[in-house]
């Protein structure tokens, strides 16, 4: 009796939590009845599916047809043949709608990642064209190879006007020496003048 007063629950402190073998409505969340309820709309629409159901009828009508009178348990208006087939679309409709609910869903997720995607893409894209065209202007500023060789020809013509630069080579003179200065000799060196 002692035993037995030690093991009945007290109402000051919770019960214990005991493992159950027997599983609840509760404990099927709606993510995996999504999952079932998508399985079973997918299969529905196989060619697999139209073929068992036809199979399943011909073979339910033909047997309460042909059958001999005691065996057959649906007669001819075949009333729970078409109570098993009501039986079936009632429980196949929600099922599919909800397969397409979730589809609806999966579409709008994707959807909008698209478009934060595309967003995304098009605020790039108008960066490196903004960064493109500052570039551009940039170089259209920038001193070029031509741009300070003509400048340097100037200044020099401009000193040898006032007098500031005595023994300038000619124009022919400065051409052979150019190329006097990268040609090599015969030892493989450059000479220079």
């Amino acid at each position: 009796m002692a035993e037995r007063r030690d093991r009945a629950p007290r109402l000051d402190q919770p019960r214990e939590a005991r493992r159950q073998f027997i599983s609840r409505p509760e404990a099927l969340t709606e993510e995996a009845f999504g999952v079932l309820s998508e399985r079973f709309a997918r299969y529905m629409g196989t060619a697999y599916f139209l073929i068992g159901m036809t199979i399943f009828v011909l073979a339910w009508v033909l047997w309460n047809l042909l059958a001999p009178s005691d065996w057959r348990f649906d007669e001819y208006p075949f009333i729970f043949l078409t109570l098993m087939l009501s039986l079936q679309a009632s429980y196949a409709a929600p099922l599919i709608l909800l397969a397409q609910n979730r589809q609806a869903d999966r579409d709008r997720v994707a959807l909008e990642q698209d478009r934060t995607r595309d967003e995304r893409n098009l605020a790039d894209t108008e960066f490196l064209t903004r960064e493109v065209a500052a570039l551009r202007i940039a170089m259209r500023d920038s001193a070029t190879r031509d741009f300070v060789r003509g400048e340097l020809r100037d200044l020099l013509d401009e000193m040898e006007e006032r007098g500031l630069v005595v023994g300038r080579l000619a124009p022919d003179d400065r051409d052979a020496s150019d190329t006097a200065r990268t040609r090599p000799d015969e030892g493989g060196s450059h000479r220079s003048t």
